[in-house]
């Protein structure tokens, strides 16, 4: 019998790290928007962009420029706040990546305890969807978290590789079950955090992924080769891995 080949995985790029030199300096440069656009040009299937609640890199007019822009997917990574859904809700995304956010981290630390707070998740999320916005909950790869954002009314999970980065002990197989019970739920399988050139390929291994959000090791790995060719390589490395 022959095998029916599994769709390529997707590959989205964070643009914040862009935002994050220019807002150290001031000014205009560099600038995201021209990020995006080029990684669409190289290879990008779409775009993630936070717009944090201190907006410490990404701004609003940032996003209304992407929007209007990037002929890609647009994915706003988003707090669960009445702020952020109302600002999601005018812009109209793609999709919506509701994450965790505390104002004094360096970046997001950990998944999205969706279970414990689920009743004040589920209307956010119905109000994006009502939009027509793919809405994503960004979790550790947690059994009780999967089912509460299928009860959340979530239409994809991504999955928080930030352990499995690091090199936490058995994190790989919490992520192959997690992503096994995550689709057999019906819910759409994305991944990300921390993934790099060596550590990409035995996620996008796992049959159920469908996207991956990589940033921080993109616009490092540009400063030395440029952005065309960091996600051009990245694309090779992840789609060698899912055609084994």
């Amino acid at each position: 019998m022959t095998r029916t080949p599994r769709p390529l995985i997707r590959l989205g790029v964070n643009i914040d790290h862009v935002a994050t030199v220019r807002n150290a300096r001031g000014g205009t440069h560099p600038d995201p928007v021209a990020a995006a656009l080029l990684a669409v040009q190289s290879g990008a299937d779409g775009i993630t962009a936070h717009l944090r609640e201190d907006r410490r890199h990404i701004r609003d007019a940032d996003l209304q420029r992407l929007r209007a822009d990037v002929k890609a997917p647009l994915n706003m990574e988003m707090a669960a706040t009445d702020e952020m859904v109302s600002l999601a809700s005018t812009l109209l995304p793609h999709a919506c990546c509701i994450v965790p956010e505390r104002r004094e981290e360096l970046t997001t630390e950990g998944g999205l305890d969706v279970a414990g707070q689920l009743a004040s998740l589920k209307p956010r999320v119905q109000a994006l969807v009502e939009k027509g916005i793919r809405v994503s909950l960004f979790i550790d790869p947690d059994p009780a978290q999967i089912d509460a954002a299928v009860a959340a009314g979530a239409q994809v999970v991504e999955l928080h590789t930030g352990a499995y980065a690091e090199g936490r002990a058995g994190e790989l197989d919490r992520l192959r079950a997690a992503a096994t019970h995550a689709a057999a739920k019906g819910l759409e399988v994305h991944a990300g955090h921390g993934l790099t050139y060596e550590n990409v390929g035995p996620i996008a291994a796992l049959p159920e992924i469908m996207e991956l959000n990589i940033g921080h090791f993109l616009i490092g790995q540009a400063i030395f080769d440029g952005l065309p060719t960091v996600i051009q390589t990245m694309k090779r490395h992840i789609h060698a891995a899912s055609a084994r």
